[in-house]
């Protein structure tokens, strides 16, 4: 009977220690399978890069005009300050027009290692400052219009201004 029961009693130890061996494997493939599924999910963490660097000004119009080739119809007039450059004759051609004075620095800069004798003027409105890039400056409306057509090619918004 002793023996009976130390058999027994070896059964149950040694069937308990099975299913917890059992157990901990189901749960550790489980973990696996997870870990697989969510690597698979999830994109692979981009390797690191270079220190940032710092990218200039960009020169493209925040906001690009574009004007009707009637040549009665195509001249906005508004009242404008300078803000760097010589002057402003009658008309002028605006190649660029931006919230941020940098940019419009950056681009009068661009203009000026081209050849031209670029200016920026400030416009006040109802939703905060524009910086008008002017490329060319003319006292007469058809020298503009021949000088906005030439840089059309090159700035596809560009309109004309008269100043007031």
């Amino acid at each position: 009977m002793v023996l009976c029961a130390g058999l027994s009693l070896a059964m149950v130890f040694a069937s308990c220690g099975k299913s917890s061996e059992s157990a901990y494997k189901k749960a550790y493939e489980k973990a696996k399978s997870q870990e697989a599924a969510a690597a698979v999910t999830q994109p692979a963490t981009p390797a690191p890069s270079t220190p940032a660097t710092v990218q200039p000004v960009q020169t493209q119009p925040a906001t690009q005009t574009v004007v009707a080739p009637v040549a009665d119809k195509d001249v906005r007039s508004e009242s404008v300050q300078l803000v760097s450059g010589t002057g402003l004759k009658a008309y002028s051609v605006v190649v660029g027009s931006f919230k941020g004075q940098a940019n419009a620095e950056g681009l009068q800069q661009q203009l000026r290692n081209n050849g031209y004798d670029a200016q920026i003027v400030r416009k006040d409105a109802v939703d905060g400052a524009w910086f008008r890039v002017i490329a060319t400056t003319f006292d007469t409306k058809d020298q503009a219009i021949s000088s906005r057509d030439a840089l059309r090619a090159t700035y596809q918004g560009a309109w004309l201004l008269f100043k007031q």
